[in-house]
């Protein structure tokens, strides 16, 4: 019986893991790509807590939120660009407050105001 070389094994199991593994799409954490606008307020097992501050003409970059609430503080006019290519436009006023299903997304803030939100992200719960 012949044996096989340890780098052919390893490029055999690299292999069939990249063709048989289910792939999943790692979402970029809003508070990691978006550091110079986003900050942290609070966090424990079932909520964390973000405040994002974006001024006239600023851009956020491509991240994804579990469910969330928004909570608007200063309103403005903001453009959502999703990850499927689709852009709504929408007023935010503040005292608003907005429930969101899980999203991937980026904004600007094409207004003349800063836009200053608290966002709540829900996290799942443990199993009981």
């Amino acid at each position: 019986m012949k044996t096989m070389s340890l780098p052919f094994v390893v490029a055999a199991v690299a292999g069939f893991l990249m063709v048989h593994t289910p792939r999943t799409v790692f979402a970029q954490d809003d508070l990691r790509v978006n550091a110079d606008s986003v900050h942290l307020k609070f966090e424990n097992d079932r909520v964390r807590v973000l405040e994002s501050i974006l001024p006239p003409g600023g851009e956020e970059k491509m991240h994804s939120h579990p469910s969330f609430v928004v909570y608007v503080i200063k309103g403005g006019k903001i453009r959502i660009h999703g990850a499927d290519s689709k852009t709504t436009e929408t007023e935010l006023k503040a005292g608003d407050v907005i429930y969101r299903d899980p999203v991937t997304h980026w904004g600007e803030n094409i207004g003349t105001t800063e836009i200053d939100e608290i966002l709540v992200e829900l996290k799942s719960l443990p199993a009981e």
